[in-house]
This record gives C-alpha cells, sequence and structure tokens, in this order.
C-alpha cells in the first residue's frame, strides 16, 4: 500500500499542496510515499515542448529526484497517456490515494478528468491541488459572473483573492533529510547538446537554483530599473515559475517584504491573467482572440523570417534581443515586446510565426504567457497594446540603452543594412489595419 504524488509542472518540495496532500495521506494510512514523473503525448489541442524548455525541464526532474532522495522518497519515470498509466500504475504500487496539482488548458483538463474518473472507479481517493496560479481561474469574475478580458480590473480582483497562509515549508509525512537513511538516486544525468552549453552557463534549474533566484530578490528600484535590458533589474523567476520549481504565492509573499512590491505584484498577476484567460479560450495558440484579425494580411512566408530569428536584421536593438535569446534561453520583456512588434507590424510576419519561434527557444515558454503575450503585442489578442501602438526599436533604444550597453554586448557588430525601412513599414502596418479595424 502506497500513497502516489503525480508531479507535472510542480517540481519543489516546498509550499506545494499536492504533495502535502499525498504525504499527510501516506501518514494517515502509515505507507510510504511514491512520486512519479510521466512523459506524456501531445494530446489533441496541445504541443510538444520546445528545445529550451526540454532542456530546462530534464534539468530539474534531475535535481527533483535528487531531492527526493535524500527525503527517502522515489521519483519513478513512466511513459504512456495519462489516461491509462496513471491508473495502472496506481493500481501495480498499490496506491489508496493519488494526488497532482491542476493545469489549466482545456485538453489536458479533460485529459485529467478521465484520470481521476478512473481512479474514483477504482476504490483510488484521487486528489487535485492548487498552486500553480495565484488564484485559480473559475474564482475571479465581474459583476456579471464572467471572466475578466482586461487587465487592470482582474487584477484588483485576483489580488484581492491571494491567499493570505504563508507559503509551506516542505510538508510532514516527507522523511526529513537525516531523519532517515536516504535512498539511492538513480536518476540518469541528462546530456548536454551542444546547442545548450551557454544555457548551462546562466542557468541552474531546478527548486535549489529557483530558491537561490528568490533570496536574491531586490526590489528597491525595480519599477525604474525594470525597463533597461542592461541592468538586468528583473527577478529572472519566470522560468522557475514555468516549471513550478517555486510557487507563485511563495514569491507573492517573498516580494510582499520588499519595496515596490506593488509593481512585481502586477507582473506575477499579468502571468495568472495569461493563465485565466488560456482556462477560457483554449485555442489561444492558433486563434485570433479578436476575430477581425482573421482578416489582417500578415504573411506566413516572408523570408525575412530567417533574419529576424538569427539577428540580423540590421536593427540593433531587435538583432541584440533576439541573439541574447539565442545564447541565453532568454530576454528581456522590453526587447521581447520590441522585437514581437517589428515582427508582426514592421516586418507584417504573422504572430504565430514568431510565437512558435519562442516556444522552442525560450526557457520560460509556457502554453498561456506566450501566445498570450504575442497576441498582446501583435494587437489581436484581450487588453491588447493597440495596434497602432507601433514600438520604433530606436526609439526604445534611446529612451532604454542610451549608451549601447545591451546591444554592445549582444550585438556588438552589425554590418548589414536594415532590411525594412522603419517609418515606411510603419505606415504599411497602420494602413493594413485601417482595411480591418471597422
Amino acid at each position: 500500500m502506497t500513497c502516489l504524488m503525480w508531479f507535472r509542472d510542480d517540481l519543489r518540495l516546498h509550499d506545494n499542496q499536492a504533495l502535502s496532500c499525498a504525504a499527510q495521506a501516506a501518514a494517515l494510512d502509515d505507507a510510504p510515499l511514491v512520486a512519479v514523473f510521466l512523459d506524456e503525448p501531445a494530446y489533441p489541442g496541445t504541443r510538444p515542448l520546445g528545445g529550451a524548455t526540454m532542456w530546462w525541464r530534464e534539468r530539474s526532474l534531475y535535481a527533483l529526484a535528487h531531492d527526493l532522495a535524500e527525503h527517502s522518497v522515489e521519483l519513478i519515470r513512466a511513459a504512456g497517456d495519462a489516461r491509462e498509466t496513471i491508473p495502472c500504475l496506481a493500481l501495480e504500487l498499490g496506491a489508496t490515494t493519488v494526488t497532482w496539482t491542476r493545469r489549466y488548458h482545456g485538453p489536458l483538463r479533460e485529459v485529467y478528468a478521465a484520470v481521476k474518473e478512473t481512479l474514483t472507479a477504482r476504490g483510488i481517493t484521487a486528489t487535485s491541488s492548487p498552486g500553480f496560479t495565484l488564484v485559480e481561474p473559475w474564482e475571479v469574475n465581474n459583476d456579471q459572473g464572467q471572466p475578466y478580458k482586461v487587465f487592470t480590473p482582474f487584477s484588483k480582483a485576483a489580488a484581492s483573492q491571494v491567499a493570505g497562509d504563508e507559503p509551506e515549508e516542505v510538508p510532514e509525512g516527507v522523511p526529513e533529510m537525516g531523519a532517515s537513511a536516504s535512498i539511492a538516486c538513480s536518476w540518469p544525468k541528462p546530456p548536454e547538446p551542444a546547442w545548450a552549453a551557454s544555457l548551462a552557463a546562466h542557468w541552474t534549474p531546478g527548486e535549489a537554483g529557483a530558491r537561490e533566484r528568490m533570496a536574491q530578490l531586490d526590489l528597491a528600484n525595480y519599477a525604474e530599473e525594470r525597463d533597461i535590458p542592461a541592468l538586468n533589474a528583473t527577478s529572472l523567476l519566470s522560468p522557475h515559475l514555468r516549471f513550478g520549481e517555486v510557487s507563485p504565492r511563495e514569491v507573492w509573499f517573498a516580494a510582499a517584504e520588499e519595496p515596490e512590491a506593488a509593481k512585481f505584484h502586477s507582473e506575477l498577476l499579468w502571468r495568472d491573467f495569461a493563465w485565466h484567460r488560456l482556462y477560457h479560450l483554449p485555442n489561444l495558440a492558433t486563434q485570433n482572440v479578436r476575430e477581425k484579425f482573421n482578416r489582417f494580411a500578415w504573411s506566413w512566408d516572408d523570408p525575412r523570417l530567417k533574419d529576424w530569428q538569427a539577428g540580423t536584421t540590421g536593427i540593433p536593438l531587435v538583432d541584440a534581443g533576439m541573439r541574447e535569446l539565442w545564447a541565453t534561453g532568454y530576454m528581456h520583456n522590453r526587447v521581447r515586446m520590441v522585437v514581437g512588434s517589428f515582427l508582426t507590424k514592421n516586418l507584417g510576419i504573422h504572430w504565430r510565426l514568431g510565437e512558435e519561434w519562442f516556444w522552442d527557444t525560450l526557457v520560460d515558454a509556457d502554453a498561456a504567457s506566450n501566445p498570450f503575450n504575442w497576441q498582446w503585442v501583435a494587437g489581436c489578442g484581450d487588453d491588447a497594446a493597440p495596434f497602432f501602438r507601433i514600438f520604433n526599436p530606436e526609439t526604445q533604444a534611446k529612451r532604454f540603452d542610451p549608451e549601447d550597453e545591451y546591444v554592445r554586448r549582444w550585438a556588438p557588430a552589425l554590418s548589414a543594412p536594415p532590411i525594412v525601412d522603419l517609418q515606411q513599414s510603419r505606415q504599411a502596418a497602420l494602413d493594413a489595419y485601417a482595411e480591418i479595424k471597422d
């Protein structure tokens, strides 16, 4: 007899409500706690992880397996459709309880509802827990009972509902290190692909890396400096949040002790907003939220896409951002807006091609934030930047990188001429928008 904790995008021990639930059940039944990670197929309506997120996840799992082993908990790795594999594994292990952290994408919700139904029918307690977002998507609605489509009222409503309880430590029922002999961890160290060597120089995937990053959180000048890419004044917690190596609730409470907490909390709420919108719009990665943009003349086969991807557009700030992305799996948020605007408005290339490139190259790409932010910058999403707000990369560079420090770091030598005239392409974008705005 065992209790089974199913890890997914919650690769941590601290403040993990699903793990707490499994540990409590194990203590009640006087049964061992076993953990599992399942390599699942891309279900209809979903897609496989990109290269950068897969690189991160494998290293995060390696760290989690060793952390659990120090607590005498084994992490099993299995593969298959969750609807079949998890119930079969639970029976094989003699599990009386299976717990997991919820997901909010429609196609996945259907899969896990089927898992719960099968487990329950077999007499196994199945429990899903919150923890990936600050507030559950169905808990934040306007006065008409409808989900918010505009961020400001959403953020006020959601902030008022953030749980007031302090984040949990490693839950009771998970043996303390040293309390019993740790188990030998046979989890293999993931191979290091040649293309990812520079990623390892910039990141430490896993809960320990996340907690170290959170401990360094300094928001003293966050509001003034977060838009300056050369300063690295952002938290750099987004990939750790992506894989649940730290909970958004714990980050929220850690930030609350800092000056400028309100602005940083707003960024956490923006992440929640994206997930709440995905909950209601499961096709966010493939369909324009604003349907009038279905008529917009974006290009799907512009050869300049390769210049954008390679950082060879001849536009210094754009090229610096794209090269930072390739080298680190990350891009400063201000620069993300600039390169997204440049692709969709100056080059007229469909936002989905940019979103797909980010999906493959960003270590923090997730199913909600990535398409949500691309639709925002393209002007076709919820509460989106108006289409006529076209970021001028030269103006942005003068304002946020006036000494060219960021550009010199990532794109020190630009010899190619610009692939597009910024003013002419801006006007062309406005003319194209005029044809569909009514």
